[in-house]
């Protein structure tokens, strides 16, 4: 690398105490890692500094060289490379993170768990096969995983029925009142089911004609209104009012009241049911997919956004 660039990557590096070089930017993130990093750093600091290397090939070659790390999202605090996505979750995890910002790391009191009498033969049937520790993982949708594995010694710890449950920390905040039980799954066999009473339950996604839709519009009807397509079909044909969907703004919808009236669309309806059907996993429950999308629109209520 020659010295001009290494002098410009110091300097960015020096900017600020916390840097984060990234593709796009933490209001739109531009790949998922860098996402995940953007999600954690919001969690802990109200600000720090980014870089977009997607806006400057010769920053986005050369942090790798600087950092002697060949991949992106890199972070940075006071000066000294902390490491990549992967490193990040993982000081998160185990508190070096909290640690490496000066922030005072929270307490976390273990959940209380339960775990039957058949889901506790199951479990210690399946570490008689494999020894290890239970990990559970429960992220931030409410999908649940159990896995086998040597314990890191950061985990947070609960037990039930002789089973001990290992938690990372965003895990055991969602896992007060966790119940663990084995349920028959044919051919006499049983298996490991999970019910958590903190995972939002899932809402109906209805239906809505461009007709509807309309109506709501003329009467000023409160009414959120998302395109899930793409920036490209977005610029060629748009509903008045519709805003485009990409990570920032997905993860600003998730931030709204459970029972905001909610409307996707897309071309003709396909992939608009499915952002719907996202979000009513989360517990959203006034879900509205516009049936026939943006093509309906078009043919029905305004003749003047182009077909494609």
């Amino acid at each position: 690398m020659d010295s001009q660039l290494r002098e410009r990557i110091a300097s960015i590096v020096a900017s600020d105490r916390v840097v984060l070089f990234m593709k796009g930017s933490p209001d739109a993130p531009q790949c998922g890692f860098s996402a995940q990093v953007v999600s954690i750093l919001d969690r802990l600091v109200p600000g720090y500094a980014h870089f977009d290397v997607l806006a400057d090939r010769e920053v986005r070659e050369g942090i790798k060289e600087f950092s002697n790390w060949p991949t992106i999202p890199q972070l940075y605090i006071g000066g000294e490379f902390q490491g990549g996505c992967d490193i990040v979750k993982e000081m998160y995890s185990t508190g070096e993170l909290h640690q490496a910002l000066g922030l005072e790391l929270a307490p976390i009191t273990p959940p209380s768990v339960t775990v039957t009498d058949s889901a506790a033969q199951l479990l210690r049937e399946a570490q008689a096969r494999q020894p290890g520790e239970l990990h559970v993982a429960i992220d931030a949708g409410f999908k649940h995983s159990l896995s086998l594995a040597p314990r890191a010694g950061h985990e947070i710890a609960a037990e039930s029925n002789g089973i001990t449950l290992l938690f990372d920390r965003d895990s055991a905040a969602r896992a007060q009142g966790l119940r663990i039980d084995a349920a028959d799954s044919g051919g006499g066999r049983k298996a490991l089911t999970v019910d958590n009473p903190n995972a939002p339950k899932a809402g109906t996604v209805h239906q809505l004609s461009v007709q509807e839709l309309r109506a709501w519009m003329d009467a000023g009807e409160p009414v959120q209104l998302f395109d899930v397509r793409t920036p490209d079909e977005h610029r060629k044909a748009r509903i008045a009012g519709a805003t485009l969907v990409d990570p920032r703004v997905a993860a600003e919808i998730e931030k709204l009241p459970k029972d905001t009236r909610i409307v996707f669309h897309c071309h003709h309806g396909g992939r608009s049911q499915a952002a719907a059907e996202h979000f009513a996993g989360l517990g959203f429950t006034n879900l509205h997919n516009l049936a026939g999308g943006i093509d309906a629109w078009s043919r029905e209520i305004d003749p003047s956004v182009p077909r494609y």
